[in-house]
């Protein structure tokens, strides 16, 4: 389900959209179609319980809500005597929503109903320094094709989350300054699906913040993630009450460039000295081990060489939980996270990694913001980011913003 109540009642009487009717009105039609994908109240009654609106003005919300496609009536709900009320649920079938998932290497796709269900989804390797024309030529070819599947026609996609391995400004959708993305800088990524996917918002972000909100929705009792993802770089997405938080330029997170004391030796591709991307990255480890006189070229290299036994890799590895425990152990004391959750290739190695990780931080950081924390692997591994994608893609279409589009169809 999408938690998403917390963030529209958070968001109600500030701002634009409390500054007219027309807009507290779609702001009030939101928060019914998120009590209901929630689940935390799936009736007319129980909606006014939650809101505090009058019967007339309920029946009136939801009725509309389900002449434009967003609810439907599921059936009686059960009920010990007297005669059962409808329960809603959202209309799943009528609304289509996509996820896309592009790493350095990979592109994943999924196909979705607006409730979450997978209809269809795809797979395929690529070269992200292929370009944007390339790239994003194959997303649109996935996605007509992944709907022809699926029995549908690219009309009833209504919105599209892209991830990419990269900084990007969310408001435009356009990529900056991409470390690895050649040819990507200041391409704004929804332009090019206004030719054949006109009806749809396209909604694009870093893949770590897709990979966090994944993770989030699956975790009903985090309220304060943050998501470490470790593979060939480093990088951490951040979500707290339902909301991914970017920063003003879009570059919260970017971790794997801070700073760790004693590494001076060790050049980072930023131009700096002593990233913790720089000694405790997946290429940072395959590249002491090549050191070593280990056959590594990559991340995955090195899951493959701890899983074989190696003892070196398994050092390298432990050392590796350790320098980025230390990074870890100040952002616990300054963000007091509930949940993290490490991914990325090297998240393979659960324990091997993790030891050494939660040893740092419940030795550095405060006992107070340690003393509920969790620290896990993925739940999703690889699917994350898509999972993510999709789901941020619901989320938009259920915010005001997207109601509106709703009701204006």
């Amino acid at each position: 389900m999408i938690r998403l109540t917390s963030v529209i009642s958070h968001r109600l009487g500030r701002g634009p959209l409390a500054t007219s009717a027309a807009a507290r009105r779609l702001a009030s039609l939101s928060e019914l179609a998120c009590l209901v994908a929630d689940g935390a109240a799936t009736t007319r009654s129980t909606l006014m319980n939650a809101t505090g609106l009058s019967r007339a003005a309920i029946a009136q919300r939801v009725d509309l809500l389900i002449e434009r496609g967003v609810l439907v009536e599921a059936g009686p709900a059960a009920v010990e005597r007297g005669r059962p009320p409808f329960t809603l649920d959202l209309a799943s079938d009528q609304v289509l929503v996509a996820g896309v998932d592009l790493g350095a290497t990979h592109g994943r796709l999924a196909l979705t109903t607006l409730g979450g269900r997978v209809l269809a989804e795809s797979a395929r390797e690529l070269d992200i320094n292929e370009g944007p024309e390339r790239i994003l030529g194959l997303v649109r070819e996935d996605l007509a094709r992944l709907c022809a599947e699926a029995g549908r026609g690219t009309e009833a996609l209504r919105a599209i989350g892209i991830g990419v391995p990269g900084p990007v400004e969310s408001v435009t959708g356009t990529v900056v300054r991409p470390p690895i993305m050649q040819g990507w800088d200041g391409h704004r990524v929804p332009a090019f699906f206004e030719d054949g996917f006109a009806a749809a918002a396209v909604l694009v972000d870093n893949d770590v913040n897709m990979m966090a909100f994944g993770e989030y929705v699956h975790r009903r009792e985090s309220e304060h993630l943050l998501y470490i993802k470790v593979g060939t770089g480093i990088g951490c997405g951040i979500v707290s009450g339902g909301v991914p938080h970017r920063g003003a330029s879009g570059a919260a997170g970017d971790i794997g460039h801070i700073r760790l004391p004693g590494h001076d030796e060790a050049p980072c591709h930023c131009g700096n000295t002593g990233c913790v991307e720089a000694v405790a990255s997946g290429s940072a480890l395959a590249a002491a081990l090549r050191a070593e006189g280990l056959e590594a070229h990559h991340a995955g290299d090195v899951v493959r060489l701890v899983s074989e036994g190696h003892p070196v890799a398994r050092r390298q590895v432990r050392l590796a939980g350790q320098r980025l425990g230390e990074v870890l152990a100040s952002l616990v004391s300054f963000h007091n996270p509930d949940t993290i959750v490490i991914g990325g290739v090297l998240a393979q190695l659960h324990e091997d990694l993790l030891a050494d990780i939660r040893g740092v931080i419940y030795r550095r950081a405060l006992p107070l913001a340690t003393r509920s924390l969790k620290i896990e692997t993925s739940v999703l591994g690889e699917h994350a980011g898509v999972v993510g994608s999709a789901r941020l893609a619901a989320r938009h279409l259920l915010s005001p913003s997207g109601i509106g589009a709703f009701i204006d169809r």
